[in-house]
């Protein structure tokens, strides 16, 4: 788990699960394994249209995020934050929420889970208060980058408490799909990705598991490092 430029614990569906197949599919890999997945049955874009659609959400593999990519404090090592994951995944309990939605966030579309959400925002909540000792400081250029879009006083608050500004109750949970799509992509993307989710959103969603993911750098793809199962009060 040594030497990667930076980490992130997200969550990812369960390995060879109907919500894996079908979101590590759309995107073309599997994090966990390395391995090249095809998309899901009845998808009539060719790769060339797909990679046109998803390139951002490829690199960072299907996921939820619950705690963003951060670099590792020169204080702590990976082990440390191993521990820390193997402690905190054994206090938590699992999330469940209601099932999950396609929907639309600006110009880009991801699932989101309905219903009450208070679990999985407790979960979030937890994992960024805990591991926060474990990021480094980030740039003054960083922190540019993510005030270009324009925070409120909140946002700029948790930004400088956290290193990032949508966490707390700024927090919504996603699982993203595709990057900026235009308007006529979104008209023909849209109806395909509803017509595929019937198989895979249909019951309640649950977050079972912490999921310590890892960037290599050099715009290499994000590997899923280790799953940590949430058992708390078992």
């Amino acid at each position: 788990m040594e030497g990667f430029e930076r980490y992130a614990i997200y969550y990812a569906p369960t390995s060879g699960s109907a919500l894996m197949r079908y979101g590590c599919g759309w995107l073309g890999r599997d994090p966990e394994t390395g391995a090249a997945m095809a998309p899901p049955k009845a998808v009539d874009f060719t790769d060339v249209q797909i990679d046109g659609f998803t390139r951002s959400p490829q690199r960072y593999g299907f996921h939820g995020t619950l705690q963003p990519p951060f670099t590792l404090s020169s204080e702590c090592s990976v082990h440390d934050l191993d521990l820390a994951l193997q402690a905190l995944s054994g206090q938590l309990n699992p999330a469940i929420s209601g099932p999950l939605k396609l929907h639309r966030i600006g110009s880009f579309l991801c699932f989101v889970p309905t219903g009450d959400l208070s679990g999985i925002e407790r979960v979030a909540g937890t994992v960024v208060r805990e591991l926060d000792r474990f990021r480094g400081p980030q740039s003054e250029e960083q922190l540019a980058k993510r005030r270009a879009r324009g925070l409120t006083d909140k946002q700029e608050a948790y930004l400088q408490r956290y290193g990032y500004p949508y966490v707390m109750d700024e927090f919504r949970f996603h699982l993203t799909l595709t990057d900026s799509l235009t308007r006529e992509e979104m008209e023909v993307v849209q109806p395909i990705l509803e017509e595929l989710m019937s198989d895979v959103c249909d019951e309640d969603f649950q977050i079972r598991e912490l999921c310590l993911f890892a960037d290599p750098g050099a715009n290499k793809p994000f590997q899923l490092l280790k799953r940590y199962s949430l058992s708390g009060g078992e």
